[in-house]
């Protein structure tokens, strides 16, 4: 298998020079050497054919052979989705969404949201990481956490087909049985679920209330879940 990198200034030139951290990794943790074949991506649907020129832990130098632009396949899911206490737990689904090819993750905060700073520096790294591992050209936008009312606000006029994921006990949709379009939002709620006057905040801006099973799952479950459904389903 051809490795995969992240680069993020894919210029037209035929000559590329990695950095620092990309040329250490070749050099010291893959032992690559002159002439092996590998790609880049800048998580943009750029992909790069290439093969190496100079090996050094410090800056590789890499020849252009190819080069394609990607569009991005599938539907385009968004989710909001509160940051859990757990760190690792949240980065946990941060990686599996990306794998899935989730377009868009929206940390929220609610009333009941216990964790409300995220390092999105370490977020994307993390996404970066999950991109490369499943081979994949498009980066999603991480995006900073922000206010629940302000996301419902935001979403309002968005061309987007709009699902809330509530454990209340009220007619709900199964998500297996919606029929979805081509860009979705979903709206995860935090450890002990949204409030009665979040969910009526949601139901008044059009958000439809989505069932993602019939057990109780954690926040990142749900996450990855609605992830899965919404990215897989035809």
């Amino acid at each position: 298998m051809v490795p995969f990198f992240y680069h993020t200034n894919l210029t037209t030139e035929a000559m590329l020079v990695l950095d620092a951290d990309t040329s250490h990794h070749i050099a010291q943790v893959l032992r690559m050497r002159t002439d092996m074949p590998l790609h880049l991506t800048d998580g943009a649907g750029t992909l790069i054919q290439a093969r190496l020129q100079v090996v050094s832990k410090k800056s590789c130098t890499v020849r252009v052979e190819g080069r394609t632009h990607c569009d991005r396949d599938g539907r385009a899911v968004s989710i909001a989705i509160a940051p859990v206490k757990n760190n690792s737990r949240f980065e946990w689904f941060l990686e599996k969404a990306t794998e899935l090819g989730v377009s868009q993750i929206i940390p929220i905060l609610t009333d009941r949201t216990e964790k409300q700073r995220l390092r999105t520096d370490r977020l994307r790294q993390i996404a970066v990481a999950a991109m490369l591992q499943s081979q994949q050209v498009w980066l999603p936008q991480i995006e900073e956490p922000v206010v629940y009312a302000q996301l419902i606000n935001d979403w309002k006029d968005k061309p987007l087909q709009r699902w809330i994921a509530h454990c209340q006990h009220q007619a709900k949709n199964e998500i297996a049985r919606c029929s979805l379009s081509d860009a979705v939002g979903m709206l995860i709620g935090p450890e002990g679920d949204f409030t009665d006057h979040e969910i009526a905040q949601a139901l008044a801006a059009d958000f439809k209330p989505v069932q993602l099973g019939h057990t109780r799952l954690r926040t990142e479950t749900a996450g990855v879940v609605a992830a899965a459904w919404l990215r897989l389903q035809q």
